[in-house]
């Protein structure tokens, strides 16, 4: 059964310190993305509880509790948190029920687990494409390794085991040491070539390979990587493979290689158009992004495109300076008023119409009023420009035609009395 908190923050504070680790979505009422998930979180709570998991399920209306929102730093909705002690661990993950499992099981566990015999290593092996396994006694590689645990488990699992579970084909240079297995090999962690450690695993998460979406390019993007994406097509998919695998020693640091079904997510992130099939290089750490100047139909042509955007021959395209950024709003700005268009054109006219028709109104408005006012502004402009003596001449000849006596038009039509009129007179 799902628990619902609405309480204060020292509540929250006090029940996840001192209790099982909690699993929380902050959602709005008015959210339609919160309601679309509804039905899944629901699930989660049955899930976990029926599987015996020590991680309590709940939710919070974080427009009426906005204090606490606002302490466990929620920024949108829904937004799912799983606190653990004074740790709280944020989920951006895929919102499907199976996936929001896996996460709650991997971060309420610990954060570096045990494989003590090789049918535990050959299982996890199995269960998981990438692996990291720490091996070794205590040494300050082990501190780390516990830190970047600690910071990372919301990625991927950690493990530690002694060098026995390992195949005898799996032989390392020294101990300790920390070992990725995925791709069908292993790779060990270099002090001295590949940096820290937590950029190393950091980089090291992903397959050598991948299918790649919207989020998995958002994860790409916070490590600063460049993307080789393919937009799909058999003998292409088959190349960038070919080089991942073959060219790994010399690209691994820089690219990560994969592709993407169909355009349409490409398309609106490089604001353009891009046929299919057909091989892009994202730079994920600057928006900037290349193509190449011909049709890739070879390893070799693959691997000189490559190596033309290592040593920057190759043209760049997009960018996240202060024109792009421009660009980017109106492409946004664009592509929401058609979406909104296509889907519901009425409801466009009404949005966009009735503004435009408002402003339209006051425009006008305003327009008028200065043109009415215009000529009294006109008379103020030329009295500024007079003198002392000539505005009294001016005032003189208003009061000129008052002091006259009557024109001769009226004296003609006084003159033109009735006789009987004068008589009477």
């Amino acid at each position: 059964k799902m628990c619902v908190l609405t309480y204060f923050s020292l509540t929250l504070h006090g029940y996840l310190i001192f209790s099982s680790p909690g699993y929380f979505q902050f959602y709005a009422p008015w959210c339609g993305y919160c309601k679309k998930l509804e039905p899944v979180w629901h699930d989660v709570g049955v899930e976990l509880k029926t599987s015996g998991s020590p991680v309590r399920v709940g939710k919070m209306d974080a427009t009426a509790y906005s204090g606490m929102a606002s302490e466990f730093g929620v920024r949108g909705y829904p937004t799912i948190k799983l606190l653990k002690g004074d740790l709280a661990y944020n989920y951006k993950g895929p919102r499907t029920k199976d996936d929001i499992v896996e996460f709650a099981n991997r971060v309420a566990g610990p954060a570096v687990r045990a494989l003590p015999s090789k049918q535990m290593f050959e299982h996890m092996l199995k269960r998981h494409d990438v692996l990291f396994v720490y091996v070794g006694g205590e040494s300050p590689l082990k501190e780390k390794y516990n830190d970047v645990a600690s910071e990372l488990i919301v990625y991927t699992y950690f493990f530690s085991a002694p060098e026995e579970v390992f195949p005898e084909s799996v032989t390392l240079p020294e101990l300790p040491a920390v070992v990725v297995f995925k791709d069908g090999g292993y790779f060990t962690y270099d002090e001295y070539e590949d940096a820290s450690l937590s950029s190393w695993v950091n980089k090291e998460r992903f397959q050598g390979y991948l299918q790649i979406d919207g989020f998995t390019l958002y994860e790409l993007g916070e490590t600063g990587g460049v993307c080789i994406n393919s937009l799909l097509q058999n003998l292409l998919k088959t190349l960038i493979q070919r080089v991942a695998k073959e060219y790994r020693e010399l690209f691994n640091r820089d690219f990560q290689f994969g592709h993407m079904d169909g355009n349409d997510y490409i398309n609106s992130l490089i604001m353009g158009e891009v046929t299919v099939p057909s091989v892009i290089i994202l730079n994920t750490s600057n928006e900037q992004y290349f193509l190449p100047s011909e049709p890739i139909e070879t390893m070799e042509q693959l691997v000189q495109f490559i190596n033309g955007v290592l040593n920057g021959s190759a043209q760049a395209y997009g960018g996240d300076g202060f024109i792009q950024r421009i660009k980017r709003v109106a492409f946004d700005a664009r592509s929401t008023i058609m979406s909104v268009f296509r889907s519901s054109p009425l409801l466009g006219c009404f949005l966009f119409g009735l503004p435009l028709g408002v402003i339209s109104l006051m425009c006008y408005g305003i327009c008028t009023a200065e043109s009415d006012d215009g000529s009294d502004d006109i008379d103020a402009h030329k009295r500024e420009g007079l003198t002392d003596e000539e505005e009294e001449e001016e005032e003189e000849c208003q009061r000129t035609p008052e002091l006259e006596g009557p024109d001769e038009d009226e004296e003609d039509e006084a003159g033109e009395k009735d006789p009987d009129e004068k008589k009477t007179d």
